[in-house]
């Protein structure tokens, strides 16, 4: 049985594994190629794009694929309309692989936001210092409020624009609340921008700023196409391909 998973996210690293370990199915991972060291998944590796939903249906059909699992990040919006019209088109079963959004607690301050564009018309009420962990391409949503001074954290250094006051800071989690809290501390900030991105990776940013008092702006993420059958984990999703062998 072979099986493409579009993937990047740890969700699907660990869905690779654990199909790969399966010796009647044959995994192949598709990886964009925005990320300088992405970390290997188990299985086949591919690295950059299709060209859109028509390369990818004929991709899968080249392939003879038998299912298709888009385990993107949660916000990558066009990689999933693209995957439900290639498997519509190539008739491989497609599903989604997307782990939970943060759920709010008690103590939390969420401002929420139905996209970047609206999330940077919020920021001039909510603060001055601002911590932005939207990814290195999302900060040209930000570049024109030159009154705002920002921490930017990225894996890979951003994109420009940038806002014109920007301190970049490349790391990669997972991440502390301890530390998270000091960064926060370092730099006085009054705000945290954060995506609804979900998972145990990125989630100490909330729980430090939380106990700091601090206002989080979070952008609620894109809904799925029309009909496309989700999952929330890796074990869920490997359980559905295995289903399709009957």
């Amino acid at each position: 049985m072979r099986v493409l998973i579009l993937g990047g996210t740890a969700e699907a690293r660990a869905l690779a594994a654990e199909l790969a370990a399966d010796p009647r199915i044959e995994v192949t991972s598709s990886l964009a190629g925005r990320v300088a060291a992405p970390r290997p998944p188990a299985g086949r590796l591919r690295v950059g794009g299709f060209g859109g939903p028509a390369g990818l249906a004929d991709w899968l059909r080249e392939q003879r694929t038998d299912a298709l699992v888009d385990a993107t990040h949660p916000f990558a919006r066009t990689i999933t309309a693209n995957a439900a019209e290639a498997a519509t088109a190539a008739r491989v079963p497609l599903l989604v692989l997307r782990r939970p959004g943060w759920r709010p607690q008690p103590g939390d301050r969420r401002h929420p936001a139905d996209s970047l564009e609206e999330a940077a018309a919020l920021l001039p009420g909510l603060g001055r210092r601002i911590f932005l962990t939207t990814g290195r391409l999302e900060a040209a949503a930000f570049a024109h409020l030159a009154d705002l001074w920002f921490l930017l954290r990225s894996v890979d250094p951003p994109e420009p624009p940038l806002p014109p006051h920007t301190l970049v800071l490349l790391a990669r989690g997972p991440y502390t609340v301890a530390g998270e809290r000091e960064l926060l501390r370092e730099h006085r900030i009054d705000v945290l921008v954060s995506k609804d991105s979900g998972g145990p990776a990125t989630a100490a940013k909330l729980t430090a700023a939380r106990e700091l008092g601090l206002p989080v702006l979070l952008v609620r993420r894109p809904p799925l196409p029309p009909g496309v059958a989700s999952v929330p984990d890796a074990a869920a999703a490997a359980a559905w391909v295995r289903g399709l062998r009957g």
